[in-house]
């Protein structure tokens, strides 16, 4: 499978490893991107998988509660300038209103819902007209907690985190959800517990780390040891109950939430504009078409 200089750049975004390691790998790999990320990281070049950091799209990440329904939304738009504008939250917090109401199953359906101007499609499209600019509604996830609900918005809607948490909102179980809603947005968990990995990203973590483990040359048997301590710290990293707290790395999450008298039933992070790309143009292609509109 054939390869491009566009997709060893994603690789390197994506695992932060040197261009020529990059095409190596690509190259060895057959083209196959996952398949190179692994590769790079079973020769210790690249870190543990990851998203890439980079944010393309504009937009916000926005958080509406009302009681004990929260919605975690993000709206997109074509300009950081429109993004941090004022209205634009406030159309966000329209919409995130309305998912609170009607409890929509997707954007799709979000879009049928009636809001104050019409459905939320007009509305929206009614907005273009005055912005000037593209509006959508990305996605969305809307709790309803049988204890209650705690968020955190970092750096205007660059990312946002809603969580649910069991039991009595004591002033100790408040300050502890507030304490795990920045923890996430700090490391960015992937999984609540250890329970919630699947064995395919197991075993597909198995096999990186002894990789990794003999290409660092120890032998087979001692890899395949070396792997449980490995995927210790893999828990560690990714799970949010594994985790040590970043205000205290002498507890864990799990242990964290335990003394306050609460627990954490489930969470949800966005950042904003993950996983899409903005389009781009170099300085000549622009004025090109420039002059082509004007000639038109």
């Amino acid at each position: 499978m054939a390869f491009t200089a566009k997709d060893v750049m994603a690789l390197r975004e994506k695992t932060g490893a040197g261009v020529m390691d990059c095409k190596k790998a690509l190259t060895d790999a057959d083209g196959d991107m996952a398949k190179a990320a692994d590769l790079l990281r079973e020769r210790g070049i690249a870190k543990a998988d990851k998203k890439a950091s980079r944010i393309a799209a504009e937009g916000i990440v926005s958080c509406y509660i009302d009681g004990k329904v929260g919605v975690l939304v993000e709206l997109n738009c074509e300009s950081d300038f429109v993004a941090k504008n004022p209205k634009f939250a406030a159309i966000a917090e329209e919409v995130a209103k309305v998912i609170v109401k009607d409890n929509p199953a997707d954007v799709e359906a979000l879009l049928a819902c009636v809001c104050s101007e019409g459905t939320v499609e007009e509305y929206l499209k009614s907005n273009i007209a005055v912005i000037g600019e593209k509006i959508a509604v990305r996605r969305f996830v809307r709790y309803e907690s049988e204890g209650f609900l705690a968020s955190y918005i970092h750096l205007g809607g660059k990312l946002g985190v809603m969580l649910d948490m069991a039991g009595e909102a004591t002033d100790a179980a408040k300050e502890t959800a507030h304490d795990v809603t920045l923890q996430i947005a700090f490391t960015k968990p992937a999984y609540l517990t250890k329970d919630e990995v699947s064995a395919e990203t197991l075993e597909k973590e198995k096999a990186v780390l002894k990789q990794q483990a003999m290409n660092e040359g120890k032998p087979e048997a001692i890899a395949e040891k070396m792997v449980m301590g490995r995927i210790k710290k893999f828990y560690d990293e990714n799970c949010l109950l594994e985790q040590a707290f970043i205000k205290d790395d002498s507890k864990k999450i799990g242990d964290l939430v335990k003394s306050a008298g609460t627990a954490i039933t489930k969470f949800a992070f966005f950042v904003m504009g993950e996983g899409l790309e903005k389009k781009s143009e170099d300085l000549n292609e622009e004025v090109a078409k420039q002059v082509a509109a004007m000639k038109a």
